[in-house]
């Protein structure tokens, strides 16, 4: 299969991708790894009159800390990250997700920003922000920079609120809190594959095993990632053990609404929503009981 024709511009700078942005408008697509846009474009789902590949904007490509917050341009690899030593102990829930993150192969070429901005539901990076209540920067040519939540950004499946002048030039992740406990579970078919449901967790417990602080971002349980909100209330002030993860996992289960599909049906996806729930705080108490440590 070949894509539809289109004219190509490969910028080597931000301003001439919001220049070009500007003058093209809702005809242009930009292409940052390709691993999303590619396989779109080959079965003429997606059919732009221009292609704007940011590959050369050296300008996106970075990852460092700054007063604790991980910050990452739009163009951070998912191998640059998977192959970080030390990004477990500044945010070992995105050191243990991205691994998931389809391929080797893939995880070469794929970009932060370029599945955050693809927004499938099926994916690790939009539950990751969420979980983390990281903050998405948007730059628009004449109206300079807009920060936005992960509630403000995605809308729907493959969806976001990005307009056709936007570009996403960073994620910046909060510290993470001492002593916290994580876990990222998902289940799919084969490893690579898609997940039929997955859950990003962290976890906080108080001296006396009491949770202090949750958060559990569910992937492939609707159009967007989901903040299980009542059951991460659930939690707030209990003693962590078994039966109460139990009891917030079905809670969590009455929250999604997942569509059934040729891979899962939407029964299965929930039942398969209080499994990895369950098992996700489970694992997130242990570490938080062990100081934050595996």
């Amino acid at each position: 299969m070949k894509p539809a024709p289109f004219e190509y511009f490969d910028p080597d700078n931000e301003e001439e991708v919001l220049d070009l942005l500007t003058q093209y408008g809702d005809d242009a697509k930009l292409m940052a790894g390709g691993q999303s846009l590619g396989p779109l474009l080959n079965m003429r789902l997606s059919a732009p009159q221009v292609i704007i590949d940011l590959n050369r904007v050296a300008g996106l490509d970075y990852q460092r800390e700054e007063d604790g917050w991980l910050v990452l341009g739009a163009l951070t690899r998912q191998s640059t990250l998977e192959d970080d030593a030390i990004l477990r102990e500044r945010q070992p829930l995105i050191a243990e997700s991205v691994p998931y993150v389809g391929h080797r192969a893939i995880r070469n070429r794929g970009t932060v920003g370029g599945s955050l901005v693809h927004a499938d539901p099926a994916a690790e990076w939009p539950a990751l922000v969420t979980a983390l209540e990281a903050e998405l920067i948007v730059h628009r040519a004449g109206e300079g920079t807009r920060i936005l939540s992960p509630d403000d950004f995605f809308l729907s499946s493959l969806t976001t609120t990005l307009e056709p002048a936007d570009v996403l030039v960073e994620v910046r992740v909060p510290p993470w809190p001492l002593g916290a406990g994580w876990a990222f579970v998902e289940f799919s078919r084969r490893h690579g594959d898609f997940a039929l449901v997955g859950v990003a967790t962290r976890l906080g417990l108080d001296e006396a095993g009491r949770c202090t602080d949750a958060r559990l971002s569910l992937i492939g349980a609707g159009p967007i990632s989901i903040r299980a909100r009542q059951a991460e209330a659930f939690l707030q002030g209990e003693i962590a053990n078994d039966e109460l993860f139990e009891a917030a996992a079905q809670k969590a289960g009455t929250e999604v609404d997942p569509e059934g599909d040729i891979h899962a049906s939407s029964d299965f996806r929930r039942h398969l929503t209080t499994v990895l729930v369950s098992r996700a705080l489970a694992q997130a108490a242990k570490r938080a009981k062990n100081g934050g440590n595996q």
